[in-house]
């Protein structure tokens, strides 16, 4: 429990409304699941989050920085700990030609419909992923053949000790739903992407492509984190669990999707042990019959 002589510090650095104790994750994730949060902060600006990091590392308190919640799996038991969220009060977008410098809490959803307004093309495979631009970096987001690491210039993070560094393309080492800040205690605050002219109708017309697509192929219609594997060198995640005889296969209020194998979805009552224990099943599954090791894209925390 965080005693009110901190948050009492932590009200010094942003708004006291910005500032809730004891809050439901289930709130925060696309899963819809997780106990209570010691304390809740919603991040204004960069400036905030470089003094509570700092303040936070000096008073030995757990910290979890989070975006939109759409690839975190968060313990029914609540996280002990402050979670700083970059989300609704950072989404800023501006524009410097064919560029456009993002605060980390934009959702990419809001960047594309911004890059669709603004004639630019290039982004266009982002439209319907739930995650901000910040997460989204942090993995290497991407999806129906595009990913950030296409189209990223340059990465502004801070460090635990409230460093400013600017990272460039190359040196985000992006992989496939990876990149170099997921081996550094790196924050994302900024992304400048590099995008090209385009004409309208034909941006328009890939996005609505892209959300068919997704309508009639994925479980929208219920809470999950999107994909829950990464993608097996030579095979797709999904098939393989078809094959391995788990299309609906269930677990509590967990299941794997009927629509899209892929998917792990919570049917309403999913506990994080339900998700959990489903996940682990499929990958032992999945070996028994391929022989292929399933990794999860979900972050699991407890």
């Amino acid at each position: 429990m965080i005693s009110d002589a901190v948050i009492q510090t932590i009200a010094g650095f942003v708004p006291r409304e910005n500032i809730r104790r004891r809050e439901p994750m289930n709130r925060h994730t696309t899963f819809r699941i997780g106990g209570e949060a010691d304390c809740f902060v919603e991040i204004e600006s960069m400036e905030q989050l470089q003094k509570l990091q700092r303040y936070l590392r000096i008073v030995e308190l757990p910290c979890l920085v989070m975006g939109n919640g759409s690839n975190l799996l968060i313990s029914d038991r609540g996280y002990a700990g402050v979670v700083l969220q970059i989300g609704p009060r950072m989404q800023q977008i501006r524009l410097e030609g064919d560029r456009m410098i993002v605060q980390a809490g934009a959702l990419m959803s809001q960047v594309a419909k911004a890059a669709y307004e603004q004639e630019l093309t290039g982004f266009e495979f982002a439209c319907g992923i739930p995650g901000t631009i910040g997460g989204g970096v942090v993995m290497n987001a991407g999806a129906y053949g595009g990913e950030l690491s296409q189209v990223v210039s340059q990465v502004k993070v801070i460090d635990r000790e409230g460093n400013v560094l600017e990272l460039d393309n190359e040196t985000m080492e992006f992989g496939y739903r990876t990149s170099a800040i997921k081996s550094h205690p790196f924050t994302v605050v900024e992304v400048t992407l590099q995008l090209a002219p385009g004409e309208r109708e034909a941006i328009r017309s890939r996005m609505n492509e892209l959300a068919a697509k997704r309508r009639e192929k994925q479980p929208l219609e219920y809470p999950s984190a999107g994909s829950t594997f990464k993608r097996p060198e030579g095979y797709y995640a999904g098939e393989l669990i078809m094959k391995s005889g788990l299309r609906g296969y269930q677990i509590g209020g967990a299941r794997v999707s009927d629509k899209h194998c892929g998917f792990i979805i919570n049917t309403g009552n999913a506990t994080y042990e339900d998700v959990r224990d489903l996940i682990a099943y499929v990958q032992e599954r999945v070996k028994a019959c391929f022989g292929v090791d399933l990794e999860p894209e979900v972050i699991f925390v407890e």
